[in-house]
This record gives structure tokens, C-alpha cells and sequence, in this order.
């Protein structure tokens, strides 16, 4: 099975600012997503703080509004969409929001 990294886009809300409760309801969806998928699930990621962007002219470029990452293991690009429905990041339904799916391919060199 392949490996596809669920790159999570769009400004989500830092934790430190919700209230307790709105913490919980967030972490039961994960708690909810993560257990729907269960092994498919490799490496449940983790959220990104600061960013850069630094540019092969050597200027500095404005990083995207990426805030975290999953890996998951699925037969093939399709299966691993399939385990993003549910996902409490595509929860608001407004279109702020977005989680891309990429496969992760072997190094060439390290085959």
C-alpha cells in the first residue's frame, strides 16, 4: 500500500484561543475521524506553527496557509480521499478550508 500525506490549508483557530469546551469538540472529531479510519492512519501529524518562504532568487516569499499534516495508507489515490470524508477539517462546509492529498513516492536514488 502506498502512503499519501493529508496536508491541511486554510487559517485554523490555535487551540490557546478556544475555550475549553470548543477545545473538546474539536479534539472528538479528531477522536471520531481517527478512530474511523483506524490503521489506515500512519502517522496522525502534527499542527505548523511559523513559517517562511525563501525563494531560488534568494528573496523571501509569503508561505501559504498550511497548518498540518496526517499521513495515511491506502491502495491508491481514490481510497485515500475516501478516508477524508468525515475529516473534522473539511467539517464548516464554507469553503475556508481544504485538505490536499499527496502520494508519497519512494526516493529515487534509495530504491
Amino acid at each position: 500500500m502506498a502512503q499519501y500525506m493529508m496536508v491541511y490549508k486554510g487559517e485554523a483557530t490555535d487551540m490557546a484561543d478556544m475555550t475549553e469546551e470548543q477545545g473538546a469538540e474539536v479534539m472528538a472529531k479528531w477522536g471520531a475521524w481517527m478512530e474511523k479510519i483506524g490503521p489506515a492512519l500512519t502517522d496522525v501529524g502534527t499542527p505548523f506553527g511559523a513559517a517562511s518562504s525563501l525563494v531560488d532568487d534568494g528573496s523571501m516569499g509569503t508561505a501559504h496557509s498550511l497548518t498540518g499534516y496526517s499521513i495515511v495508507e491506502a491502495a491508491d489515490l481514490d481510497s485515500a480521499r475516501v478516508l477524508a470524508d468525515g475529516h473534522p477539517y473539511l467539517s464548516e462546509g464554507k469553503g475556508d478550508y481544504a485538505v490536499d492529498i499527496y502520494e508519497m513516492m519512494p526516493v529515487p536514488f534509495q530504491e
